[in-house]
């Protein structure tokens, strides 16, 4: 069995903890997924199987978009509702809507984020959560992600002293909507965290195509489980249709001339019949060729 597994990841398991379990389900030990979620975080976890595995890479550079209420009233060591308050602030006035979208379309496009302390990102050779886990607080260097999108996507609703507003957010790899949450709250003036996450596509995965673990169970007794072909996560790069010879070469691991195809870093080389060859690159070492990056066996 081979391709692409689209699972709805549900709360209080870790993204290796998934891979573990569908690893038992379908029986192979050729299982990988493409980028974290946190335990508490659902929905969308595309997975890898068999050979697929080999493009898990290429798919950790998928946009996301994500459904997330920001709680504003306090904000937590961990930035989401799992960590202890360290921060909190009445509501002391109605949050004007108009002041709330202004506020929003203030944060779309290139945004500097700086990654909470409890996350996976590694400083001097360690990952932040371990200095966390230590009771200690470093530098981190900031980094530069992108907002496609950010709207509020229903209505704001007053607690007692905390309002939580939900949003819709479409944003490149390596955001933290955490962050994020905390600074839209910072903006509005008061202290803020992200009180629930969903994943709600990864790239051309959708939400409404994943399966739970019990739908993977029945469709596998039912002999009905379908995976995506590993071509479905290539779809984004540019891409060449090459005939029997060229194929042959592109097995081989030659080393091309480049092509006009070549228009970004990476080309998909496609059979005659729609199957993935092989990845080509632009050559690091010798300007106007290209070498194999992957090539797939059939």
């Amino acid at each position: 069995m081979e391709g692409i597994l689209p699972l709805k990841k549900p709360a209080g398991m870790t993204s290796h903890d998934c891979v573990a379990k569908v690893r038992k389900i379908l029986m192979t030990k050729k299982v990988g997924h493409t980028g974290t979620l946190d335990p508490a975080v659902t929905g969308v976890l595309p997975l890898c199987i068999g050979r697929a595995t080999k493009v898990a890479q290429y798919m950790t550079d998928f946009s996301k978009t994500y459904e997330a209420v920001i709680t504003l009233g306090y904000t937590t060591s961990t930035e989401d509702a799992t960590g202890e308050k360290i921060e909190e602030k009445s509501i002391t006035h109605k949050v004007d809507s108009k002041e709330f979208a202004s506020v929003l379309e203030a944060f779309k496009g290139e945004i500097e984020q700086v990654p909470p302390m409890y996350s996976a990102v590694k400083v001097n050779g360690k990952r932040l959560y371990e200095y966390a886990f230590e009771g200690k607080v470093i530098e981190r260097p900031s980094r530069v992600v992108t907002i496609h999108e950010l709207e509020q996507i229903g209505d704001i609703v007053y607690k007692d002293d905390t309002v939580d507003i939900p949003v819709r957010i479409e944003c490149s790899k390596g955001t933290y909507i955490r962050t994020l949450a905390v600074d839209i709250g910072a903006s509005l003036g008061y202290p803020a965290h992200m009180s629930s996450l969903i994943r709600t596509a990864s790239g051309p995965f959708k939400l409404e195509e994943c399966l739970t673990f019990d739908e993977i169970t029945q469709m596998i007794e039912e002999e009905t489980l379908r995976l995506f072909p590993l071509e479905y996560a290539l779809s984004s790069i540019p891409s060449l249709t090459v005939d029997e010879e060229m194929e042959a070469r592109l097995q081989n691991g030659a080393v091309l001339p480049e092509v006009e195809a070549m228009t970004e870093d990476r080309l998909v080389m496609y059979s005659l019949d729609g199957t993935a060859i092989a990845i080509y690159q632009k050559h690091p070492e010798k300007p106007g060729l290209m070498k194999p990056e992957k090539v797939f066996s059939r």
